[in-house]
């Protein structure tokens, strides 16, 4: 199977980059730079480009059978009140391209990596962590990561959107807890 990965260089990218080359996918990855990433591997094309210009995205997306998208709004640096690197509507302007394309190719599957806290979620989040939304430049991702889970819900593909509570840079295995509509899922 050929999936398309949108946003492979950041630090969640690498690694569902990483799992699908293990678990024998072929990969086109639409990078800006492809230097970020190891070049040499035989099951992974590299595809430089934007995935908001129609055709970059076009063209890395030929023969592929689902998509799958790490991005974010991106900040220089991580501080919650740093410029930020990408568009306040980044990702529901590069979602409303992907699901044009994605009509036209006759891509019917996406996996979308949001975060705990968007939508209904916002009510679970802490209060101090609520804070931080609704007063750094953090809020600008999760408003715009509601406009592209609303555009896919309002879509013709089967999606499904993933909202971790916490992503890490830890190498240390940690048990998975999952929930599915804010309910306790499989163990």
């Amino acid at each position: 199977m050929m999936i398309l990965l949108l946003g492979g260089t950041g630090r969640t990218g690498k690694l569902v980059l990483e799992e699908a080359v293990k678990r024998g996918y072929l990969v086109n990855c639409l990078v800006r730079d492809p230097t970020r990433l190891e070049r040499d591997h035989a099951s992974i094309n590299f595809f430089k480009g934007s995935p908001n210009q129609m055709s970059d995205l076009k063209q890395s997306m030929y023969g592929c059978e689902a998509i799958i998208s790490v991005l974010n709004i991106s900040r220089t640096p991580d501080f919650p009140w740093a410029r930020l690197r990408t568009p306040v509507t980044f990702l529901s302007d590069v979602m409303h391209n992907v699901i044009e394309l994605a009509e036209q190719e006759g891509i019917k599957r996406i996996i979308v990596c949001s975060a705990w806290g968007v939508a209904e979620t916002k009510r679970d989040v802490p209060a101090w962590f609520n804070w931080f939304i609704n007063n750094s430049n953090i809020g600008f991702a999760y408003k715009d990561h509601e406009k592209q889970e609303e555009l896919l819900k309002k879509s013709n593909l089967r999606w499904t959107i993933v909202r971790p509570t916490g992503l890490t840079n830890s190498k240390k295995e940690q048990k998975v807890i999952e929930s599915y509509y804010g309910r306790p899922g499989r163990k």
